[in-house]
């Protein structure tokens, strides 16, 4: 089996949000969102800034993480932006309120 390397992304756009990607190429993905190649989210928020990029030996690899951080909410992707592994684990923990109450005890 061949793996395609890949890469996963996280743009700021001008308007503050945060776009989640993943790619073979990150330099050319790169210029296609800030040339507006394709119309949607970024092209129409645009400049757009990379904040976070990871490789990975494997392109499956990078969509499943691309999956995952999009459904993230905005202070955990900050705190992965931000290399602040210590937050991210604590954002991690389940806090919805049945599991809250046990952590409590």
């Amino acid at each position: 089996m061949k793996f395609i390397p890949g890469w996963v992304y996280i743009l700021k756009c001008s308007d503050n949000s945060y776009y989640v990607g993943s790619t073979t190429n990150l330099v050319n993905r790169m210029n296609e969102h800030i040339n507006g190649v394709y119309k949607g989210y970024t092209s129409k928020r645009l400049p757009i800034e990379l904040v976070y990029s990871q490789s990975f030996n494997d392109m499956r690899d990078a969509i499943k993480k691309e999956q995952q951080i999009k459904g993230w909410t905005r202070k955990k992707k900050e705190a992965l932006i931000n290399g602040n592994i210590k937050l991210l684990n604590k954002l991690a923990v389940c806090q919805n309120e049945t599991n809250y109450k046990n952590y409590l005890v």
